[in-house]
């Protein structure tokens, strides 16, 4: 019996240690949060706009992304002389893609406006994230290229979901996958982070991303913050 006192003792030290460095999806958002620059410098920033590049067989395809704060979102791309786009605003949104024979921009089906508006957050879903409507779950930690990351699901007052992992190290999301709507069918879409980089502003970026629903990486080449935006180009031309 003595023994078996001991034992018991034992188990609940032990338990008592593993909790102790557990960690909740609390506390690894706001080491997140802290680690990207701070609530304060994200609460700051009211545009983003980007210049990137994407190398598809030897060739280099040009993008631009602009975001307006709980605005707009118009991503911009140039493939042999033709511009098509994508447009998310608060009212609506479009595509528009020439090299597969659109000769005037289309609307996204209700399900791609419904996700795209969630991300027109551009201070971060996170920041006042129960506010916001949203909840998260922590869900048991997964290998992501060797490391072993923090997931946490966020559940969006939409009702749309996406799930983050973070890397323990440096507490950046390493990874992000979401159900998204593409040619009418639901696909889980992948989107790996790297290359982070602290702008003047005091926030942290990934300037590489890699998604699974396009065929190369994205290279940020430049980063302008709360620059003019002209947001006449958010209007659709039909």
């Amino acid at each position: 019996m003595k023994a078996l006192r001991l034992f018991s003792f034992m188990f609940a030290a032990l338990a008592i240690t593993a909790t102790s460095f557990a960690q909740s999806a609390d506390e690894i958002i706001n080491k997140h949060i802290q680690a990207i620059g701070g609530v304060e410098n994200w609460k700051k920033i009211n545009s983003v706009r980007q210049e990137a590049a994407i190398s598809v067989q030897g060739m280099e395809i040009p993008v631009v992304i602009t975001f307006v704060h709980n605005k707009a979102f118009k991503q911009e791309f140039t493939v042999m002389g033709m511009t098509g786009y994508s447009i998310i605003t608060s009212e609506g949104g479009w595509n528009f893609n020439p090299m597969q024979g659109q000769s005037k921009p289309e609307p996204v089906t209700a399900d791609e406006l419904k996700y795209g508006k969630d991300q027109l957050d551009l201070q971060g879903e996170f920041i006042d994230y129960a506010s916001k409507g949203h909840m998260l779950e922590l869900l048991p930690s997964e290998d992501v290229d060797g490391t072993n990351c923090f997931k946490v699901k966020i559940t969006r007052k939409s009702g749309t979901e996406s799930v983050y992992f973070f890397d323990p190290n440096t507490f950046y999301t390493i990874r992000a996958t979401s159900k998204v709507v593409a040619n009418g069918q639901e696909v889980e879409s992948t989107v790996n982070m790297s290359n982070f980089q602290k702008l003047p502003e005091g926030i942290v970026m990934p300037f590489t991303m890699e998604n699974s629903q396009i065929p190369a990486p994205i290279t940020i080449t430049k980063v302008v913050i709360n620059g003019p935006v002209d947001e006449a180009a958010f209007k659709v031309q039909q």
